[in-house]
């Protein structure tokens, strides 16, 4: 996450930018570094962006030279309380994007209430670590497709990466999948970050949706959780997903924070 330090000014010297790898850049007053920007492909193509600076002047300067080294568009992701690094992005022309809710997902049933939800007639739950990979990464492929179908694979979560040939990198250890007859037709993908797992995808394929898969699939790994002793789980939901944020609302999560990416297209 970028960051963003004030200081009364800049001192007697003029802040130099200085470009020290292929994507890092350094802010030099009086041969002292005093802001850093980095840009991150990410593997969908996109670049991100992130300036750690101690002096509002080095940010403007660290921007200034980044944009013009880089091809547009830009991204980057700010807090949406930051409000003094948000403005500093937007003075560098980058505009929001889209915004992402961050919630904190009990586990104890009493309080979801999933305690009794099953997978409907005809679907099975398979546990994390127990599916096949290949199966996985049709299905994974078959919800790539409906997703750039309709809103644009650049609408999923940022971790679920991909291989240069556009195949997804899975690792059956974090999916928990619904199958149907000899196909998958559902995952939710669950990270251990920190002591606070993050729920980073769920999805089901077009065809099998409002069937209660998607419910099934969230009662199991919540439950499965709370079984280990954990109380909370996180989870990251774009305000334009009506039917994920229903899902999170309905099993008593809450709104914690939120995040802006914010874009810069020319």
């Amino acid at each position: 996450m970028n960051s963003l330090h004030f200081t009364s000014g800049t001192g007697e010297h003029a802040v130099v930018i200085t470009r020290v790898a292929e994507r890092l850049w350094h802010a030099l007053e009086d041969d002292r570094v005093v802001g850093r920007g980095y840009a991150s492909p990410r593997p969908d193509g996109r670049i991100f962006l992130g300036i750690d600076a101690w002096q509002g002047a080095a940010f403007d300067r660290l921007a200034e030279v980044m944009l013009a080294d880089l091809p547009t568009p830009l991204y980057t992701v700010v807090d949406e309380t930051d409000l003094d690094l948000t403005s500093h992005w937007e003075r560098a022309g980058f505009t929001t994007r889209r915004r992402e809710w961050e919630y904190l997902v009990p586990t104890d049933p009493r309080v979801t209430g999933l305690g009794s939800v099953l997978p409907p007639s005809g679907v099975t739950i398979v546990a994390a670590g127990e599916a096949e990979e290949e199966p996985l990464r049709k299905v994974d492929r078959a919800i790539r497709d409906e997703v750039e179908a309709t809103v644009g694979w650049q609408a999923m979560p940022a971790e679920v990466l991909v291989r240069p040939d556009a195949t997804t990198l899975l690792d059956p250890a974090k999916y928990t999948v619904a199958a149907e007859s000899d196909a998958y037709v559902g995952l939710i993908r669950v990270v251990q970050v920190t002591r606070q797992p993050r729920i980073g995808l769920i999805a089901v394929r077009a065809g099998r949706h409002r069937r209660g898969i998607a419910r099934a699939l969230l009662a199991h790994v919540l439950g499965s959780l709370h079984r280990s002793g954990i109380e909370t789980a996180s989870a990251e939901v774009n305000e334009s997903n009506e039917a994920a944020l229903a899902l999170f609302e309905g099993v008593g999560a809450r709104r914690a924070s939120s995040n802006l990416e914010l874009v810069r297209r020319g």
